[in-house]
Parts: C-alpha cells; structure tokens; sequence
C-alpha cells in the first residue's frame, strides 16, 4: 500500500516500522555516508544487479532524490536501460555484526539502507553529462573538475529520478 510523506512523495509501507527512517536529514545521511549503489535492471525472467558508484542530488522544490552513474557507452546494463528503463536502487550501509546472542536467531546486524525506484535515463548532453559527472565526483571526492566534451563523450552516463523510496535503519541501542 502506498503513502504520502515528505511533501507529498509517495513511499510504500514498510512492514517493521520501528527500522522506518522518516526524517529527512537521516535520509540525506545514510545517502552521503556511503559510496556505492546496486543497481537493479530487468534482464527477461531474471533481474540484473550491479554494483555502482554515485552521486546525487536533492531537488527541495519536489523532495525528489536524482542519482548519477557512469559507466562504458556499451555493455549489458546499458542494453538493459533501452529495453525497459524502470530500475530499483540500493544503497547499505554502516553494517555491524551483531552476534552477541546465546540464540542464533537473534543474530543479524545493525545497518541503515535506502531504497529507490524510478526510471533511468541516459544523457547525451555534454553540459549535462558534465554536470552529473561532477555530482558523482563531489559525492566520491568532494571536488569539483572541468568535463572536457571529449571527456564526456567517452562515458555513458546513466540518471535516474525517484519516483518513491524507502530508509530503513537498525541501529545500537545507546549505552544507558
């Protein structure tokens, strides 16, 4: 079932609600905190997942999460994003065993993820692939670099929006 939240974008329930992440600035947190994606295609009967760096940008006026990956002009994901563009993706992070238990069910993790469907494009736009190449450089460096289109052009580089999105977090509880 679908909701409401955060200025009016839609999220789906999650079913343990006491790992739901709400807050918005957590949400922005758990995103900047980490460095890698999976990215998650339609490849015919089976999905197709692969591991991606990222950069990213939030647009206030629409709460709208947009992510930015590069990769070779041709090869399999880009075959993937032409013949059906809607992709999930995922990003977890600050894994911590939790194995401290006398129950092996009780076993698990402490984490945060995040969670993202929307529809891929590919820019073609020197200016714009520039632009989105220097998001995913400020997410992975913290600087900033002049794109030559020579540059550009030698990259594909992949954009997706997101329509709707969870975060999820189980956290350590706090010494008291």
């Amino acid at each position: 079932m679908l909701k409401k939240e955060n200025g009016g974008l839609i999220m789906p329930e999650m079913r343990r609600r006491d790992r739901e992440v709400r807050d918005l600035a957590e949400i922005k947190a758990i995103i900047e905190k980490n460095m890698i994606l999976h990215l998650g295609l339609f490849d015919e009967e089976f999905p197709y997942v692969v591991p991606l760096h990222y950069g990213y940008e939030f647009k206030e006026e629409n709460h709208q999460f947009i992510f930015y990956m590069h990769g070779a002009k041709q090869g399999h994901k880009i075959d993937l994003i032409h013949q059906n563009p809607n992709v999930c993706i995922q990003i977890e992070g600050e894994v911590i065993p939790d194995y401290d238990h006398d129950i092996p069910c009780k076993y698990g993790a402490f984490f945060t993820s995040f969670i993202g469907r929307g529809k891929a494009e590919l820019l073609e736009d020197s200016e714009q692939k520039a632009y989105a190449l220097n998001q995913l450089m400020q997410h992975q460096t913290g600087k900033m670099f002049d794109f030559t289109e020579k540059m550009t052009n030698s990259v594909a580089v992949i954009k997706v929006v997101i329509d709707y999105y969870t975060a999820k977090a189980k956290k350590m509880k706090s010494a008291k």
